[in-house]
């Protein structure tokens, strides 16, 4: 048996490059005639394509463990650390800003340029878990994760905050007050949804990652890979079994993200971890994790990236032909086309993680 001699897990880099995949996939996937694990649940549930955003912010917080516990103590780490939230945040205004240029609607961007997104709950994740870890000194980590989480419900109970009309919804009223009409607003079967990266989610996104710190505290504290392997099975098995039954109670619901659907879909995340460790770490299967290592060695850039590219082949028509390519196959109302469609642009992005890793270039967000 294979036995890691450094703290560094390769397993880290596949699960993490596999939900960049993941989210570029359902990105480009999704649609009235795709498969229906391409979409996400309309309401209240659970899809595959509701997995891969919690399962990256969940690897945020794994990362945020693993880097704090080697920089904790370095002079100007928070300072380090609202710089990159800083960044993170602005790039995600901007590729929303970028969307609306390349498609011709500049004049709009000051009135109605949406401020949040999913790079921008990624970064105040990770900027509130990466503070709270250096505040408590890694202690109390279960504590702050459970307070945090019981006062999201209390909100969501106390705010109508299941209601899938956002006037109606102290989520959607919170960022209409605050944001205008600077918040996610496509109308869904003639109801204006709650914006799915809103403000007041933060609460349970920082909850999420300080899942993800925990969960790098037990696998990455373990003496031999075995021991690492079990610490994150067993955490991730208790998340999922507690998910599940508050769920009778509080919905698993993505676009609210839910207690339940954290502690779910961190359990299974956590799972997976466990799963791929053993493979990867301790089995040395490796050859066909390989791919994913290139999308995780440059996860948020290879995801920047793939946000910016849809808008150039749409404007340019590039996209038409590749979609007309596959309908001229499977037809032009097959969810095969989609697919297929979608996998051309994972594959695209593959290539480029691939030249990344090549040349050993690590662009850091």
């Amino acid at each position: 048996m294979a036995e890691t001699k450094s703290k560094r897990l390769l397993s880290l880099d596949v699960l993490r490059g596999m939900t960049v995949a993941g989210m570029i996939l359902v990105n480009n996937g999704g649609g009235r005639y795709s498969f229906e694990p391409l979409n996400h649940s309309a309401w209240n549930g659970l899809t595959p394509c509701d997995l891969v955003f919690p399962f990256f912010l969940f690897m945020v917080g794994v990362s945020i463990f693993i880097s704090l516990s080697r920089h904790a103590g370095e002079p100007g780490i928070v300072t380090k650390i609202f710089k990159r939230t800083v960044i993170m945040f602005a790039i995600g205004v901007l590729l929303h800003a970028w969307d609306m240029l390349i498609w011709g609607d500049a004049a709009n961007i000051p009135g109605q340029l949406r401020i949040w997104g999913v790079l921008q709950r990624i970064a105040l994740s990770y900027c509130g878990a990466s503070l709270l870890f250096l505040a408590f000194k890694g202690r109390h980590l279960w504590k702050i994760t459970f307070s945090l989480l019981v006062i999201y419900a209390v909100i969501l109970l106390a705010g109508n905050g299941y209601s899938e009309v956002a006037e109606e919804n102290w989520l959607g009223k919170v960022d209409r007050a605050l944001f205008g009409n600077h918040i996610y607003s496509k109308v869904l079967d003639g109801r204006t949804p709650v914006d799915p990266e809103g403000l007041v989610g933060v609460i349970s996104g920082i909850a999420h990652a300080m899942i993800g710190v925990i969960c790098g505290k037990a696998i990455m504290k373990g003496k031999d890979v075995g021991e690492k392997i079990m610490n994150v099975v067993v955490v991730g098995t208790a998340l999922g079994i507690v998910g599940y039954l508050i769920s009778y109670g509080l919905p698993i619901n993505k676009r609210i993200w839910s207690p339940s659907y954290v502690l779910v879909t961190c359990g299974m995340a956590a799972c997976l971890l466990g799963l791929f460790t053993w493979l990867i770490d301790l089995k040395s299967y490796t050859k066909w994790s390989t791919v994913f290592q290139w999308f995780g060695m440059n996860a948020l850039f290879v995801y920047i990236l793939s946000e910016m590219l849809p808008s150039v082949i749409g404007v340019t028509g590039i996209s038409g032909l590749l979609f007309d390519s596959w309908t001229s196959i499977f037809g032009p109302e097959s969810p095969w086309s989609f697919l297929f469609y979608a996998l051309t642009l994972v594959a695209f992005m593959a290539l480029c993680a691939w030249l990344l890793f090549r040349k050993k270039i690590i662009i850091k967000i």
